[in-house]
């Protein structure tokens, strides 16, 4: 029996046609199935293994037992010339969020800034493909989710806040700025990941039940919660984040988010996104080249001892993704298994394997 930790590497193309297949065998519509696999395979070709296609089994999951809509469609309402309304009627988060951030984008272009709510959504994944789609399109943007309770408030130790991500992203030269990130020290994905490939965690990044730091992530994902970044300035982070995306858009917030994992009933997640104009207050080539300068001073910095290279925020992330791209998305075969058994339930090719030489 093959060792469920051995590695196994898959060309992006084959993943991305996977995980498109799958969803579309379990009702997605092919255009919602296309945006959610692309994004998935992002996040894998980027480093965010936590949030990438061994995200689908949950999903399914959940389609499964009648919490998530994979049919329904989002739908928009104007409010003002600047702000719109978006309904994600229970589908998947990726389709509705990808509906705000080209809604954003678009008002933003007619009105220097664009704001747009999502509310009935489920999970989008990593945030971090919502600013860059806003980069490339010339724009700047800030994106805002709700999550399944993980944090507990400053010196309490019951799980009552989200831990979604905070991010933010730019046009730059020669990178764009992408910064996606948690209020907590990790992403709980990475608690899920290490689970599943039976592996400790750091001391740090989270607590058990009972309060105690743990390194067994079983005992940090039963009952226990993460540990905020920066103290008590996490957690204040998280306090925005359920206003912003879940007390505002009318989305649940303390408590009242359903996280992926959970079959019981329809998530409630609410989403918040930005977009402006780079053009608002210098022109577009001043402030690119503006970026440029900015990214020179701080890959540039003087560096600590030690210390090889300092990174622009997201420039990790894309050689990382160049590098993958090349030479195929790492996965282990614990993981490839699972996948491959929600292939077989729905009747589609499994996931096609990179063979080495070739």
């Amino acid at each position: 029996m093959a060792d469920p930790q051995t590695p196994v590497l898959v060309r992006h193309e084959d993943a991305e046609t996977f995980a498109t297949n799958l969803l579309i065998a379990a009702g997605v519509p092919p255009a919602p199935a296309a945006i959610t696999a692309s994004a998935l395979v992002e996040a894998d070709l980027r480093g965010v293994e936590s949030h990438g296609i061994n995200r689908l089994p949950s999903y399914l999951a959940r389609m499964r037992h009648g919490v998530l809509d994979p049919a329904a469609s989002p739908t928009l309402v104007h409010l003002t010339p600047a702000v719109a309304q978006i309904n994600a009627h229970n589908t998947l988060g990726f389709p509705a969020a990808a509906l705000a951030i080209d809604t954003a984008v678009s008002l933003a272009s007619t009105s220097g800034i664009g704001l747009v709510s999502v509310t009935a959504s489920n999970h989008f994944g990593m945030a971090a493909w919502l600013v860059r789609r806003a980069a490339t399109a010339g724009f700047l943007s800030l994106v805002f989710t709700t999550a399944s309770p993980a944090l507990a408030p400053w010196g309490g130790r019951v799980p009552l806040l989200g831990i979604a991500p905070l991010a933010c992203g730019a046009p730059g030269s020669p990178h764009p700025f992408i910064l996606d990130m948690a209020p907590s020290v990790a992403a709980r994905g990475r608690i899920h990941r290490a689970l599943r490939r039976g592996e400790a965690i750091p001391v740090g990044w989270a607590l058990d039940k009972e309060g105690r730091e743990t390194e067994d992530p079983a005992a940090a994902l039963d009952g226990g919660v993460m540990m905020p970044v920066g103290g008590p300035k996490g957690v204040g982070l998280a306090v925005m984040m359920e206003v912003l995306a879940g007390v505002m858009t009318g989305a649940g917030f303390a408590g009242g988010v359903v996280g992926p994992g959970d079959v019981s009933r329809p998530a409630g997640v609410g989403h918040l996104v930005v977009a402006m104009r780079a053009d608002l207050f210098v022109s577009a080539e001043e402030f690119r080249e503006r970026m440029g300068v900015l990214w020179g001073e701080v890959v540039g910095a003087e560096r600590r001892e030690g210390v090889d290279r300092i990174w622009f925020p997201g420039e990790r992330e894309q050689v990382c993704e160049e590098r993958r791209r090349e030479g195929g998305i790492p996965y282990v075969r614990g993981e490839v298994e699972v996948l491959n058994e929600e292939a077989r339930r729905l009747g589609v090719e499994g996931l096609r394997e990179m063979v080495e030489g070739v």
